[in-house]
């Protein structure tokens, strides 16, 4: 199934479960603009090439919208679609203050020079400059982007209307990005775990820890769990995976990975399987889920990992599943403070937006619970219903329904 098949498929069980009207159900669903634009670039060598590039901007009942612009040959707008979906659930179940969007280029970004994807990026904001801005939309980084990427927009954006550091996060800590920002994705798991865990009587440290994508999230999840006591007992990434029953080093395996680029040789532990890390015996699996898993709590740390069909199969095993929708909030979270701190024009310590977080994600965790009380249901149901209620009463409340 696909992402927007699976989202619209978890809205419409939650829009049930809320008793929605269909008037308003069939609104909720369908994107506030769809933007489709034509980027034309002069290459290094002189030749022209064109890229096509998207923005879907789903809902602005609560907020300004919000959302990653990603760099790939294969962004489809239906996939974009999904994700624009998700950002809007996903920051009322934070309970932020914004909508959901989401962005793209259809390009290879590892075949263009520094100087062609500044020229793109550059093309791609003049097209949709007065589509975007501080109380709009609001893009950030995601797959094949970085915060030089929106240092490019930013720049580009300010020629049209003034210096706006808050059009864009994920910046660059010197053009006002946030302290912490960088972890925030992958602290936020960290302190929705906790959350979990506590639920059952249970701590990190202790625990057996399974994770799967070791870059920017995963080795964050890793290094925090590590520092809590937690046992890291297998990792993968694309270059191979690494199993340590004793618990990984993961400060060494950093290092290690940092130096070589890979995790394949590491002395610190045997080489495995990755198609074998999913059904690892371990307490907690980070981030993706297969039906034959052997974990007792499973934490979705990426989008999508888990289809609907296995979500049914390891609920009836008992497995204790925390939803993307939630669990990988952090990143939103710490890029709305960073917004804040933009508008004010004063900027926090790191350990303020680590608190921040906190809060947060431990108060997320028990709005969603209440919701799993109030409708009889998993932690993706209360999640999507927490979401979905919170846009549904502010659609209502402005009277957007009709």
């Amino acid at each position: 199934m696909n992402a927007l098949a699976g989202t619209s498929r978890n809205f419409r069980l939650a829009s049930r479960l809320l008793g929605l009207d269909s008037k308003l159900e069939k609104s909720l669903l369908i994107p506030f603009r769809e933007i489709k634009v034509e980027c034309t670039i002069p290459k290094d060598d002189g030749t022209l090439v064109s890229y096509v590039g998207f923005r879907i901007q789903h809902d602005n009942a609560r907020g300004p919208m919000k959302g990653g612009i990603r760099y790939h040959p294969e962004v489809d707008p239906d996939e974009v679609n999904a994700l624009a979906q998700l950002m809007t659930w996903k920051t009322a179940v934070a309970d932020i203050p914004y909508g959901g969007a989401k962005g793209g280029i259809g390009c290879s970004p590892r075949e263009l020079s520094k100087s062609e994807l500044e020229r793109l990026t550059r093309v791609f904001t003049q097209k949709i400059h007065d589509l975007i801005g501080i109380h709009t939309d609001v893009p950030a980084p995601d797959m094949g982007t970085n915060a030089q990427t929106m240092a490019w927009i930013l720049d580009e954006y300010s020629k049209f209307h003034g210096h706006s550091p808050a059009v864009v996060t994920g910046k660059p800590i010197d053009l006002g990005g946030s302290l912490g920002r960088e972890a925030a994705t992958g602290r936020g798991v960290v302190y929705a775990t906790e959350a979990l865990l506590a639920e059952y009587w249970k701590a990190v440290k202790g625990l057996t820890f399974v994770i799967q994508g070791f870059g920017n999230v995963g080795s964050w999840v890793a290094r925090l769990i590590h520092e809590r006591g937690g046992k890291v007992i297998a990792v993968s990434d694309v270059t191979g995976a690494v199993k340590n029953p004793n618990g990984i080093d993961i400060p060494e395996l950093l290092k290690y990975k940092e130096a070589t680029g890979s995790l394949n040789g590491f002395s610190g532990g045997d080489s495995l399987d990755p198609n074998e890390l999913l059904v690892h015996e371990c307490d907690v699996l980070v981030p993706c889920a297969l039906a034959d898993v052997k974990a007792k709590f499973i934490i979705e740390a990426a989008n999508h990992p888990t289809d609907p069909e296995a979500d049914e199969i390891l609920s009836k095993k008992g497995v204790i599943m925390l939803p993307d929708i939630y669990a990988n909030a952090g990143g939103v979270t710490v890029s709305y403070f960073e917004w804040v701190q933009n508008i004010q024009g004063f900027m926090w310590d790191e350990d303020k937006v680590n608190k921040e977080l906190k809060r947060y994600m431990t108060q997320a965790f028990h709005n969603i619970k209440t919701m799993c009380q109030t409708h009889q249901c998993n932690l993706r149901m209360g999640a999507f219903t927490l979401g979905v209620n919170r846009v549904a009463r502010a659609t209502l409340l402005r009277g957007w329904e009709a």
